[in-house]
């Protein structure tokens, strides 16, 4: 099983995926994001669920630090529920679906069209209802995924909308990084954490830590932990974990920092290290650290696509948590 998962696979396709997405995708993200520079968005929404909204949260990070520009998450339940139309007619909103089939997001992406929004569907299925309910469809080229856990997937959404917002801006440096993208990726997926894996053999709990992007991707994490090795975890952004969650640590609790090589990093670092002075078992993506563990980690050569090399590794290592526990990743 650990050789033979649809999920291992997946997780090994991954580079060919963003590979195949960026052939393919050019003319209509550089339509895209020539809609987005003539309608030049006072904010943006997002509306997704599940792994679809921590590529959201991306995205969230990425909008704002990179073109200055708010970015909030609709509550999906205020228009399928609650039957309340919104005024976005300042704006633009990004639905994400893999499927393009979920009520909840599809009943969202209408509503912000109806509500004057510039809409686009982030979706693995062109011919969805995502996709007829938006103003454009960014296709995400994965292939099909058959794991339960969405790996592909989520890298091609968080690349998708990274691409939007090059093509948005004419960031010619971010384009650039994430044509090379397939490469670093291919390294990413071949690394291995084994000593996360050591720590993790006894326990049930732990936190996954971020900030910035990187917090976007603690959030996926902690999900895949959840979903494949049936594991508690919770993720938090590092400003916030001292305030609170930190007495729940014991000696020994797992602890994942996830860092990109941004200006976040730094802070980040110095987190995990006052938790691994409690006795915790931290492990971080960084070598700022002085007392937790650093683990090896490709870089890309741009703050805004380290992130997806963060997750690559991650899947490769959480199916492999997954296998050693018993589980079916495919099935948990």
């Amino acid at each position: 099983m650990a050789n033979h998962s649809r999920m291992h696979g997946e997780i090994w396709d991954i580079p060919q995926a963003v590979a195949h997405l960026m052939a393919a995708g050019g003319d209509t993200m550089a339509g895209a994001g020539a809609a987005l520079r003539d309608r030049d968005p006072a904010f943006l929404t997002t509306a997704a669920r599940g792994s679809s909204d921590h590529a959201a949260t991306y995205f969230k990070y990425a909008t704002e630090i990179l073109m200055g520009v708010p970015v909030a998450s609709l509550g999906p339940s205020v228009s399928s529920i609650f039957g309340r139309q919104m005024r976005l007619d300042r704006g633009a909103c990004v639905a994400v679906s893999q499927s393009g089939q979920s009520p909840d997001i599809v009943a969202t992406a209408g509503m912000a069209a109806r509500g004057g929004a510039l809409t686009f569907a982030l979706t693995n299925e062109a011919d969805s209802p995502l996709a007829a309910a938006c103003d454009r469809t960014l296709h995400l080229h994965a292939g099909a995924e058959h794991s339960v856990a969405a790996t592909k997937t989520f890298v091609n959404s968080c690349v998708v909308s990274l691409w939007l917002l090059a093509e948005w801006s004419q960031d010619k440096a971010l384009l650039a990084a994430l044509h090379d993208l397939p490469k670093a990726l291919s390294r990413a997926t071949a690394l291995d954490w084994p000593e996360v894996r050591t720590a993790l053999e006894t326990r049930t709990s732990l936190y996954c830590l971020g900030r910035g992007p990187a917090y976007a991707i603690a959030g996926e994490a902690a999900l895949k932990f959840k979903e494949t090795c049936l594991m508690h975890a919770e993720a938090y952004s590092s400003a916030e974990v001292l305030h609170g969650p930190v007495s729940l640590i014991d000696p020994g609790f797992p602890v994942l920092a996830l860092c990109a090589a941004d200006a976040a990093e730094a802070s980040l670092a110095e987190a995990a290290d006052a938790i691994a002075k409690k006795g915790a078992a931290v492990f971080a993506t960084t070598d700022k650290v002085r007392h937790a563990k650093p683990l090896p980690v490709v870089r890309t050569g741009h703050p805004l696509t380290d992130g997806v090399a963060l997750i690559a590794t991650f899947y490769a290592m959480v199916e492999r948590v997954a296998v050693g526990r018993g589980i079916d990743p495919d099935t948990p």
